[in-house]
């Protein structure tokens, strides 16, 4: 019963299932009806072209004989040699029946009168002469014995051939419907089957959960489309579990990222709030003040990425000087006394977001001064229509194992894991989401002063605005 709850309800609400078998049924049955159709006129027309080949040579015959001894012997081999289903008669030039293969016709059976080796031919329905509603096919040739024209004429039914036509379309009426409904059963059988990986792939997605996201789809052996969904389905499940887990250590980092600061103000407004004097206050002001800022910086650095994750990264574009930006970080290094600063700056001018290009260039600087041992160098050029800045110091490196994962957020390589000299971790991850929303990119190699490379490169005219 549930198989035939399930084949009604496919019926009333057609799937791919219902629709692929009511279309192939439907196919099947436009080639029958048109193969039969064909089957049924090439039929008669073979069955009427025997009958009529037969009454040809039938009248031949006969006008042959009447050629070479008249009507001498004719009633009688006639009547003697007729076959059931001919009615053979020979008239004279006047139209009288001089001979008959049946005695019960004295009237001629047809008006036509071909001349002298003429052949004429009619199709008629019936044949009230001799009592018979039968269709017949009537054939009059011409002949000639010593000047007396005579004309032959032979009537064949049809009706054996209309029968044999009738009774095929009453086979073909029979067979259609079962043929039909075979086509159907097997369409229905074999579309189930193919579709059977899909609704096992469909019942395993549906129970996979928030907390299932390591669990996979079957993948058929098939190597078809249905193997190559399931694969693109498990890859999807590949990136959905990615994204889980990097948000839940998103989380993780930022909610680590931000106890730090906070568990440093509570425990000074705790200081502050015991001491009567107020010199707590004065002694911790720059201490909050800087976890303060320090605490601002992070959410606004979140901020961002959430805002370029979401694809709602939006930049006030205008025409940014690129050689100034770079400048402003090479005085500000000078004079805070790190590292050497060297230096090979082009003009350069490129269409973006100010501030935000600022904030790039600030993220590779302090990246670069806390992985320096003394050195720092800045080159700036345009080549072919892109800026191509690069920021490279005398560092350790990174591996190159490491170079795609430091975009990653919250992601700091062993030697700078500490959160005062080695930042969020966030920098990085914001340099790469601004380059892209400016249609640009970053990249890491080795630099000829023995540390990391940052290479960044941007269009000089900048991206289409979105939207």
């Amino acid at each position: 019963m549930t198989r035939i709850h399930r084949f009604l309800a496919a019926v009333r609400r057609p799937g791919v299932r219902g629709r692929s078998t009511s279309a192939a049924v439907v196919v099947v049955a436009l080639a029958l009806a048109v193969g039969a159709l064909v089957l049924l006129l090439l039929l008669q027309r073979a069955l009427i072209n025997s009958v009529s080949d037969a009454a040809d040579d039938r009248s031949l015959d006969i006008a042959t004989q009447i050629q070479e001894s008249g009507q001498r012997g004719l009633r009688d081999e006639l009547i003697e040699n007729n076959r059931p289903s001919q009615l053979i008669q020979v008239l004279n030039s006047d139209g009288v029946v001089v001979a008959s293969s049946s005695r019960r016709t004295e009237l001629p059976l047809t008006d036509l009168r071909p001349a002298n080796g003429e052949l004429l031919g009619n199709e008629i329905g019936r044949m009230p002469l001799i009592g018979d509603d039968h269709e017949f096919l009537i054939v009059a040739r011409g002949t000639e014995f010593k000047g007396a024209r005579y004309t032959v004429v032979v009537a064949s039914s049809i009706q054996t051939q209309r029968e044999t036509v009738r009774t095929v379309i009453l086979y073909l009426l029979l067979g259609f419907p079962l043929l039909l409904l075979l086509v159907g059963m097997a369409m229905w059988i074999l579309v189930g089957r193919a579709l059977r990986p899909v609704e096992q792939i469909r019942a395993q997605v549906h129970g996979i959960g928030a907390n299932q996201l390591a669990e996979r789809v079957p993948v058929p052996a098939t190597q078809d489309e249905i193997a190559r969904l399931a694969v693109t389905m498990n890859e999807m499940l590949n990136r959905l579990q990615a994204a889980q887990e990097t948000q839940r250590r998103f989380v993780a980092d930022a909610s680590h990222e931000l106890r730090s600061p906070i568990a440093t103000l509570t425990a000074a407004l705790d200081v502050v709030v015991v001491d009567v004097t107020g010199q707590a206050w004065l002694d911790l002001q720059q201490v909050m003040g800087a976890e303060t800022g320090r605490m601002r910086r992070l959410v606004e650095d979140l901020l961002l990425l959430a805002k370029a994750d979401d694809d709602e990264l939006r930049l006030q574009r205008s025409d940014v000087d690129l050689d100034d930006l770079v400048e402003s970080e090479v005085r500000r290094l000078r004079s805070s006394n790190g590292p050497v600063v060297q230096r090979d700056v082009q003009t350069v001018r490129v269409r973006g977001d100010a501030d935000k290009l600022a904030q790039v260039i600030r993220n590779l600087v302090d990246n670069a001064t806390r992985a320096a041992k003394s050195t720092v160098r800045f080159t700036l050029a345009e080549e072919a229509g892109t800026a191509v800045l690069t920021v490279e110091d005398d560092g350790d490196g990174i591996p190159p194992a490491d170079r795609e994962r430091v975009f990653e957020r919250f992601v700091r390589l062993d030697a700078s894991r500490d959160r005062v000299s080695g930042g969020s971790g966030l920098g990085l991850a914001i340099v790469r989401e601004v380059l892209r929303s400016h249609g640009g990119s970053v990249r890491i190699t080795d630099s000829s002063l023995g540390g990391a490379r940052f290479e960044v490169t941007l269009p000089t005219e900048g991206p289409s605005p979105r939207g």
